[in-house]
């Protein structure tokens, strides 16, 4: 499927506002296996034809991984700078591919002068099926499939949306299981916190292989996840333990686009 993705920019150019800005986020951008969620958080849009629109290169770090190492200073540089583009294209609704950058847009920047309404692209995708623009029909057949999800941990415990990554898998008729710990009692992937860029303490087990332990209880066909911090850190804990061939780790908006032939 191919179509063109516009920017804020060439949209303002043309006098036109979209409905939704996609905040990609730099994992979205950068990281080789989130680029993938990215192009198919892209593809439903396209599909179900929302106007929407990129920052493309205006668009920069939200601030969160220096936020929660400690260095608030460079965060609200980074916010700041943030704030100023999107409220000189007086965007009011965000849809964000990443937990962190929804929550850091949605709860930490209305205090420095940012205030909008922002979505996570999980609960985007449960808007949609509710309103029929989205069916799981004429794509892969999820039927039967056994599949589990883990809550990433800024968008479930922080900011309490359990109820939509689920909605979009109920829909195709797959077989959901929870894992021992989740929802409000989920457990982190290992990557929050900015100890996605760093190595970890000693201990006895990295927190990801924990978490993969307790997924693979499950027996799952496919790990769902919908953070891409989360998606690195699975994807890891499945090739350590050379799982690659029978559990698929996916994202979301990967399965919901590939259940609509996207």
């Amino acid at each position: 499927m191919e179509f063109k993705v516009p920017t804020m920019a060439e949209l303002m150019a043309a006098g036109e506002e979209p409905e939704i800005l996609f905040w990609v986020g730099c994992a979205g951008s950068y990281d080789e296996r989130a680029q993938k969620i990215t192009r198919d958080i892209c593809k439903i849009l396209h599909h179900v034809s929302m106007k929407y629109a990129v920052l493309g290169t205006e668009e920069s770090c939200t601030g969160d991984p220096a936020k929660r190492a400690g260095n608030e200073f460079l965060f609200q540089m980074q916010a700041m700078t943030n704030i100023e583009v999107l409220n000189a294209y007086n965007i009011k609704k965000i849809v964000t591919g990443c937990p962190h950058c929804f929550n850091t847009i949605k709860n930490e920047y209305p205090g420095l002068g940012g205030t909008y309404e922002v979505i996570h692209h999980t609960q985007l995708i449960q808007d949609l099926i509710n309103e029929g623009k989205l069916k799981a029909e004429g794509g892969e057949s999820f039927k039967g499939r056994k599949i589990t999800y883990h809550d990433p941990c800024y968008l479930g415990r922080a900011n309490g949306i359990y109820e939509a990554p689920r909605k979009a898998l109920e829909v195709l008729d797959a077989q959901l299981v929870e894992m021992k710990r989740c929802k409000s009692n989920g457990l982190c992937c290992g990557a929050g916190g900015a100890q996605m860029f760093k190595e970890p303490e000693k201990g006895n087990k990295d927190i990801n292989v924990e978490r993969i332990d307790e997924a693979l209880q499950t027996n799952p066909q496919v790990i769902a996840a919908g953070c891409p911090f989360c998606m690195t850190m699975l994807s890891d804990g499945i090739k350590l333990k050379d799982k690659e061939q029978e559990v698929k780790v996916m994202d979301i908006a990967e399965i919901t686009a590939r259940a609509n032939g996207l």
